[in-house]
């Protein structure tokens, strides 16, 4: 695929999966209104962080699959190439992990304990989902070359990039 196409793609499905999961969903539940005891402000600035940082995870995730990988996130239009460059380097599931940060953020912002809950199902549902469908698919695709990157890269929880054994990136 070439990058026009797997951008535009990229672009549809970063406004559908991440758009409703971390953006439409919380707003559902919460109409993004503050709750009826609103959390200490640190608390709520800490929430504020947590939701542009895992914005910001999302945005370069989605970019590294245009241009390392030629595709795109969905599994309708997969990448050509294993992406392993950028936050790939630390942990597999990088854009995962951002979401339910993203919604985190939202609880601690909006002190919103039901956005907790959310984050709880949301979190099982992605493990789920890269266990039983991602991984074994990833497998078929890329072969050898996924089980090497399987075997140097955790898939939850991230590597520091100090914690790298040497001779290895």
């Amino acid at each position: 695929m070439r990058r026009t196409p797997a951008a535009i793609g990229s672009a549809v499905f970063f406004a559908l999966a991440p758009g409703i999961v971390a953006g439409y969903g919380p707003w559902l539940l919460t109409g993004w209104r503050m709750g009826a005891r609103p959390y200490w402000a640190p608390v709520r600035v800490a929430g504020a962080i947590l939701v542009l940082a895992g914005a910001a995870v999302l945005v370069q995730a989605f970019v590294r699959f245009v241009v390392e990988g030629l595709g795109t996130p969905a599994p309708i239009a997969p990448t050509e190439h294993l992406v392993v460059g950028g936050l790939y380097r630390y942990v597999r599931n990088p854009m995962y992990l951002a979401v339910v940060t993203t919604v985190i953020g939202q609880a601690l912002l909006l002190s919103r304990s039901n956005l907790f809950w959310y984050a709880a199902v949301v979190a099982t549902l992605m493990a789920s989902f890269a266990h039983w469908y991602e991984a074994p698919a990833l497998r078929r695709q890329f072969g050898a070359e996924y089980d090497e990157y399987r075997r140097q890269v955790p898939g939850w929880l991230p590597r520091l990039p100090l914690s790298r054994r040497r001779g290895r990136s």
